[in-house]
């Protein structure tokens, strides 16, 4: 029967090994989408648990095995540069393919050093280090890496170090695989949703061009008027200025119109920050434009002007409205007879803030919408089936709901819900009413 101080030990260690597990989530937790931290932390957590001198952390790559973290005495590690790289060859390599934790008492008497094994001859001249326990990191039957743990001089870990060790590493691995993967995942959905964007602006292309041709020939003809009444005798300066103000417009017209286009192709960050949603359905009309005149489709927008702030990516919420604004507009091209109208509103309600995209097209099919946002569905001959899955992803990343409904006589509403901050949740709001007509 195990002995009161033995079961105290236990314990203890039990609580030394979550309380190294608990470090490494806390710092997932902080930097989800930077992985260097975690890495040190596991480094750390690691040195505390077993009383390592010096630790190292190695990913798993065709290549070899990558350094990513390396932890101990800063004066210490002056002394010599550890490998960035070990091949799968090395001695370390084999290590790892065993499977198994492997633990060196005394490395100056292994037969690696005497061989001349670069690393470990390093470690040990270079560093001191004489004791190693080196642990590989698997997720499922995916070797991932090893952590590697050392002494300085004759130290060795017991036996009861080793299965803590070994332990911790296991747990570790899987937080740290899942956080990969993770964000391998977002990475993608990025990746994705800009080739999205660049593909339905690349749609819009005569559009757009037609849209900046218009401020650019005004700006011309402003200024030539300008110069016509400058030169007369005495000069027409009231008329002039009329005419300098008029060149102003032009250009921010046209400047506004690049920045947009500017914005939606750049590749940056998801960035949360305080966002006005109408002056980005502005900036999106403004893109949209010229789309929505060449198939006589009117826009008419009913913004509510007392909403709430919202935290959210301008960009990623952007592609979302310009997704379902092309989508609008191409579905009420194909129409015969009736009117084309799209119908932009937001509102303040109980969840936050709503924006509704209403079309006066041929609606969606009985069978559609429980599909509608699946990767790969798409009721476009031409279609990818992309768009509204990326819209659902970016929305739903923004604690909202991104929701399609069939209208009656005709068309379709498709409308999104951000949250917004509870104090600032309005009572009646203004409403603006504007209408860009398109026939």
């Amino acid at each position: 029967m195990s002995s009161r101080s033995e079961l105290e030990q236990q314990v203890a260690e039990l609580v030394a090994q979550q309380a190294a597990v608990s470090e490494v989530l806390r710092a997932i937790a902080r930097s989800p989408s930077d992985l260097q931290p975690i890495f040190d932390a596991i480094l750390d957590s690691a040195a505390r648990l077993c009383r390592g001198d010096l630790g190292s952390l190695r990913l798993f790559e065709k290549e070899g095995f990558r350094l990513v973290a390396i932890r101990g005495n800063p004066d210490l590690l002056k002394r010599w540069r550890v490998p960035d790289l070990v091949d799968h060859g090395s001695y370390v390599g084999a290590l790892a393919a065993s499977r198994i934790p492997s633990h060196i008492p005394d490395l100056a008497v292994h037969e690696a050093y005497h061989r001349g094994e670069p690393l470990i001859r390093g470690v040990v001249d270079m560093l001191g280090v004489r004791t190693m326990l080196v642990v590989p990191m698997f997720k499922d039957d995916d070797l991932i890496g090893t952590i590697n743990l050392g002494r300085i001089g004759v130290r060795p870990y017991t036996n009861k170090e080793i299965a803590l060790f070994t332990d911790f590493a296991a747990q570790a691995s899987i937080a740290l695989e899942s956080t990969r993967r993770e964000r391998q995942y977002r990475e993608l959905q990025h990746e994705l949703a800009r080739a999205n964007r660049v593909a339905i602006l690349g749609q819009l292309a005569a559009s757009i061009a037609h849209e900046l041709k218009q401020p650019l020939t005004s700006v011309v003809a402003s200024g030539d008027a300008g110069l016509r009444w400058l030169a007369k005798q005495p000069p027409g300066l009231e008329e002039a200025r009329r005419s300098i103000e008029r060149v102003l417009e032009g250009a921010l017209r046209g400047g506004g119109i690049i920045t947009g286009l500017q914005g939606l192709t750049k590749k940056q960050p998801s960035r949360r920050e305080p966002l006005d949603i109408n002056s980005a359905i502005q900036e999106v009309a403004v893109l949209t434009h010229g789309e929505a005149i060449k198939h006589g489709v009117s826009v008419r927008t009913r913004l509510a002007s007392s909403l709430p702030h919202i935290q959210g990516d301008r960009l990623q919420l952007q592609q979302v409205l310009l997704n379902l604004f092309v989508n609008a507009i191409q579905a009420m091209s194909g129409i015969s007879s009736g009117r084309r109208e799209l119908q932009v509103s937001t509102e303040s309600v109980a969840e936050g803030v709503r924006v509704g995209v209403r079309d006066t097209g041929p609606g969606l099919p009985p069978e559609c919408p429980p599909r509608l946002f699946e990767p790969f569905y798409t009721t476009k001959a031409d279609g990818m089936g992309m768009g509204l899955a990326i819209c659902r992803s970016i929305v739903e990343a923004h604690g909202g709901r991104l929701s399609a409904t069939r209208c009656e006589p005709d068309g379709a509403l498709f409308q999104f819900t951000i949250p917004a901050d509870r104090d600032e949740m309005p009572g009646d709001a203004v409403v603006d009413e504007d209408a860009v007509s398109g026939d």
